[in-house]
């Protein structure tokens, strides 16, 4: 199984809603901006301030024996601020491969730290610190629950009262994670075979959905993302890249950018890295592949055959 495949569902989630057309910072969506899957400082949840999370927890069912083994990948953003605006840097925390047996007698704890500064370009940012928990508890012979935890375990330090903006610096943005077992198989939360309904409904994600992801009909991988998702979520061929819209009406949204003004587009281009690279992206889009963002008929004949 190639992990791209999934990596690339998962960097749409990591972006869904990062920067919204028209992709400026000035635009009012983009200045009070909604991001899924954050994760405050446990001292900023336990405040008066919050009522936010500061744990994400994936609950799911491994079919397996001892042996099998989970490795775990959590992925977010921390961002960093530059001239009134905050700019994601893709972090990666990985857990190597345990067996179910190691994993059911010790959980695997491992915690974690990102050091904050100012880089070349003026972007600050803040130290991260977490932890991420793997668990495993055997339910028969063959059908094991794992439980992956991922927490923000920073503090406060210098921050004086509930400034969200100041606070998003110490949080993980867009959390979500990808677990690969190896000599078993996951059992799909959404639709479990009948003998595992009651397991499976037993299983408390908190803040995260976990969902088969890969080639339809593999089970070697799920994403538990922040987002509610179906299995096996796929982009569509005929997209160009990632627009951080979920909606994704790229032939749309494509041709509005087209529209922009000169010094809009300037906006776009001395603001965010990754709106800038949209634009981009956009401008040398050739003709051909509009066509292709027209429209595809995907429907369903008479006999409930996919038609050609």
């Amino acid at each position: 199984m190639n992990i791209s495949v999934v990596e690339k569902i998962a960097d749409a989630v990591m972006y869904e809603g990062y920067v919204l057309y028209p992709y400026r910072p000035s635009a009012v969506k983009n200045r009070q901006r909604f991001n899924f899957g954050v994760l405050y400082p446990r001292e900023y949840c336990d405040s008066p301030f919050g009522s936010d999370a500061w744990e994400m927890r994936t609950e799911c069912l491994v079919v397996g024996d001892a042996a099998s083994t989970v490795e775990v990948k959590v992925r977010f953003l921390q961002m960093a601020a530059r001239q009134g605006w905050q700019e994601g840097r893709e972090r990666e925390v990985s857990v190597p491969p345990y067996s179910l047996q190691s994993l059911a007698a010790q959980p695997e704890r491992r915690p974690f730290a990102f050091e904050g500064g100012e880089d070349t370009e003026g972007r600050a940012s803040q130290t991260l610190h977490g932890e991420i928990e793997v668990r495993a508890s055997q339910l028969d012979k063959s059908v094991s629950r794992v439980t992956l935890g991922v927490r923000n375990l920073g503090n406060l330090q210098d921050l004086d009262g509930a400034n969200r903006d100041q606070v998003l610096l110490r949080s993980f943005v867009s959390v979500h994670s990808i677990l690969h077992v190896v000599g078993g198989e996951f059992v799909s939360l959404l639709d479990p075979p009948e003998p595992l309904k009651r397991a499976a409904a037993e299983c408390h994600s908190l803040g995260t959905w976990p969902v088969l992801a890969g080639e339809e009909g593999q089970r070697d991988f799920m994403l538990s993302a922040p987002i509610i998702l179906y299995d096996y979520p796929q982009i569509a061929a005929e997209s160009t890249g990632d627009l951080c819209d979920g909606t994704e009406i790229d032939e749309i949204l494509a041709l509005r950018i087209l529209t922009m003004t000169d010094a809009e587009k300037v906006e776009v281009r001395n603001g965010d890295d990754r709106a800038r690279r949209i634009l981009e992206r956009t401008e040398m889009m050739p003709p051909e592949y509009f066509q292709k963002l027209h429209g595809v008929l995907r429907g369903v004949g008479p006999s409930g055959e996919e038609a050609r």
